[in-house]
């Protein structure tokens, strides 16, 4: 194969033969038949990168004429060499005569002054070819003609192995753009973490970002709870618009300021808005079309709340009646235009109906209404404070129209009640005959008020109480004709293991005699409301003790049991501060042990200075596991104790107990300074006489004598303390 020549075309042997280097200067003369088939001869290329390039048809095996090209044929084949021996090699090199194939590799002078050096075969013999100068290449990637079959014969072929780094182009940095490449969700999802005064101030960014902050999906839920006093009645009704149909949620209580977009922009409101599922509209100020086109336009309400509106009427009860079959929860108190005739037309109609507020409505003493909401019996809370009910219309509620009577135990024989929640404080028409009908009829009872009844008394009360084990909420404020007997009870009742919170304020007839038990009896208490009641110290110190027992960890202590005592007359500075001190108190066993540090003075006999040595001796009991009670107690006492108490119950529940400590002893000392200051005769003796009074009432009530013992009150009300070694016995 020819090597490293260039693929010019070979001059006619009729021409002038030109000398090595010189390049012919004329274009030679047009060639015709044989002379002409030899000027196509090409020589076949070593690369196989010319491979790729489109071959002209002087290449192919054949040309179109169907005749043999010499083309295919490779110079450097030894079985072509007779080829070059004969009297045409001139004809075929055109005076450029090959080198004679002899064996070895050296070459003649002749042949070196009459050769053209840039054609040479390759020599595969010879004693100097002892290094290969030529490496087959594979199969698959040989160069052939068209037509000529592959051979799996190696042909050797002279290689230039010539290293090309092709570098990639180069492309311009992409700029990364956190908020732009990202998804739209993900961007609402952030969004939706912030409160709605922050997304309204994210609007003023730029364009895409008001697009962003007034999209639907972030107002599936518009709550003016916490802003509905500082957000204008424009931006309001764009939220509400914006949502449109994503609107769930629409809580629009105490916004005053969307009066005149109501009459405006309320028929556009509720045309957008399609799919509210609770609504809530209590102290707004709404025209009556506007509040019918919304209730017409929704019919997936299932909470409505509409208290205190003037402007709702019978005619929109009609309208929920006949619209929101899937109601659950109504709230109409206070709504003047409002009785149980168009109440009627609700229970009736929606069978979801669980939640009725309706206080403060005429017609309750209607029995057509109750005995309506005695067949439906799906209601677990109904509120019928401050309204015209009877006992006669209470029965029905309860029992029903002429129920059956059991012979043996004389009550009506009637399926179970499934209220949780009934409200009947203020009304002046229930007495103990109504209310007696709930006994053994309301198994699922948690919370009952009948506060401000004043015809009710002990036998009523104390019948309700025995046959609702579940009950955990009790209101019994301004009863006059309770006493310590219904106290004691509940005390004894299933229901106390539940009691959580109990109102017995303005019943004068109470004290500590009923209140102690149910402190002893009532674990889970966790609000007592007494106000101008006959209780004194002694139940503020059973409920310090009861609270302590709820253990001590090293968690900041929590509100575990509210109390209020306001205008309580036997409720001293006493006992308000041995509260103070229980909620900083630490058991002994819990308290960081004390190092003993020792100090020795030897002296050697020499004479030198001493030597002064210094010890410090560990406590032999282990370091607290716990330094905080779980739970204090919160007061609410006399207003000129208040300050002092809020700053205490401040320290304790940030941990501070030290500083809560201090507190109480100089307000402790304050006040007994106070006291001698202004002790005088009959007043001194006043308070003497009430402290033996209280402890002697103490003593009488007292059973277990679990807490501190008859010994343990003071005249002060408070613990007494050991003596230390060396001192006196102090108190307080």
């Amino acid at each position: 194969m020819v090597s490293q020549a260039s693929d010019e075309i070979l001059p006619s042997p009729e021409g002038p033969t030109p000398s090595p280097g010189q390049i012919p200067l004329e274009q030679p003369p047009k060639l015709k038949g044989r002379q002409k088939l030899l000027q196509s001869l090409q020589r076949m290329s070593s690369s196989p990168t010319l491979t790729r390039r489109g071959r002209s048809a002087s290449t192919s095996g054949y040309r179109r004429d169907h005749k043999a090209s010499l083309s295919c044929v490779s110079l450097s084949s030894p079985s072509y060499s007779p080829c070059l021996g004969n009297g045409s090699s001139s004809q075929l090199y055109g005076g450029l005569g090959p080198r004679p194939v002899t064996p070895g590799c050296s070459r003649s002078p002749d042949d070196a002054q009459g050769s053209n050096p840039r054609i040479r075969l390759v020599d595969t013999d010879g004693p100097s070819c002892a290094m290969p100068r030529t490496v087959p290449l594979p199969f698959d990637v040989r160069p052939a003609s068209q037509g000529t079959p592959r051979t799996a014969t190696p042909v050797p072929v002279e290689t230039k192995v010539e290293d090309e780094v092709t570098l990639p182009e180069s492309q311009p940095a992409r700029t990364f753009d956190f908020w732009g490449d990202m998804p739209q969700e993900l961007k609402m999802e952030i969004f939706q973490h912030l409160t709605p005064q922050e997304i309204v101030r994210c609007s003023a960014v730029s364009k895409l970002w008001n697009e962003m902050c007034y999209d639907g999906q972030l107002w599936s839920k518009v709550d003016t709870t916490e802003y509905y006093s500082k957000i204008p009645s424009d931006v309001l009704v764009k939220l509400i618009t914006s949502g449109g149909a994503f609107v769930r949620d629409l809580n629009l209580r105490g916004c005053v300021q969307m009066r005149e977009k109501w009459s405006s922009e309320g028929e556009r409101i509720s045309d957008l808005c399609r799919n509210v599922v609770n609504f809530s509209l209590e102290g707004c100020r709404i025209d009556r079309a506007s509040i019918y086109s919304f209730l017409l336009n929704n019919p997936r309400l299932k909470y409505i709340n509409v208290s205190g509106l003037s402007t709702v009427t019978n005619s929109a009860m009609k309208v929920i009646a006949r619209s929101c079959s899937q109601l659950e929860t109504l709230n109409i108190s206070w709504c003047s235009n409002v009785d149980t005739t168009g109440l009627l037309r609700v229970v009736q109609s929606c069978e979801r109906l669980k939640d009725l507020r309706a206080s403060e409505i005429r017609g309750f003493k209607d029995e057509r209404f109750t005995l309506a909401l005695f067949e439906r019996n799906n209601l677990d809370r109904l509120i019928m404070s401050r309204t015209d009910l009877t006992d006669q219309s209470l029965k029905t509620l309860i029992h029903g129209k002429d129920p059956g009577i059991d012979v043996l135990t004389d009550r009506a024989v009637v399926p179970p009640r499934r209220f949780r929640h009934l409200d009947l404080h203020q009304c002046p028409g229930v007495s103990d005959i109504g209310l007696k009908s709930l006994a053994h009829n309301v198994p699922d009872l948690e919370g009952l008020q009948v506060s401000q009844c004043s015809e009710l008394t002990d036998d009523s009360i104390i019948d309700v109480i025995r046959t609702t084990p579940k009950l955990s909420h009790l209101e019994l404020e301004d009863l006059e004709n309770l006493t310590n007997s219904t106290l004691v009870e509940l005390a004894k009742s299933p229901c106390a293991q539940n009691l959580e919170h109990l109102n017995i304020s303005y019943c004068e007839s109470l004290s500590d005699t009923g209140m102690l038990q149910v402190m002893k009896s009532c674990p889970k208490i966790r609000s007592v409301e007494m106000d101008n009641t006959r209780v004194s110290d002694l139940t503020l110190m059973e409920a310090s003790y009861r609270i302590r027992r709820r253990g001590y960890s090293d968690d900041l202590p929590e509100v575990g049991l509210r109390l209020m005592i306001f205008d309580c007359a036997n409720i001293t500075w006493a006992g308000v501060k041995e509260v103070l001190s229980s909620n900083a108190y630490i058991p002994r066993a819990s308290r960081k042990p004390l190092s003993t540090v020792v100090t020795v003075t030897q002296t050697s006999d020499t004479g030198s200075s001493p030597e002064t040595s210094t010890f410090v001796t560990p406590a032999s009991t282990p370091p607290p596991s716990s330094t905080c009670p779980n739970e204090i107690i919160q007061l609410k006492c006399f207003y000129g104790w208040q300050m002092t108490v809020d700053e205490h119950t401040k320290r304790v529940l940030r941990g501070d107990l030290a500083a809560a400590s201090r507190l109480d002893r100089k307000w402790a000392d304050y006040m007994m300074a106070t006291e001698e200051a202004g002790a005088a005769g009959a007043g001194a003796r006043r308070r003497r006489r009430r402290a033996r009074e209280a402890e002697r009432l103490y003593n009488a009530d007292e059973e277990e004598n679990d807490a501190y013992g008859a010994s343990a009150i003071t005249s002060l009300g408070g613990r007494r303390r050991r003596a230390q070694s060396g001192g006196g016995c102090t108190i307080m």
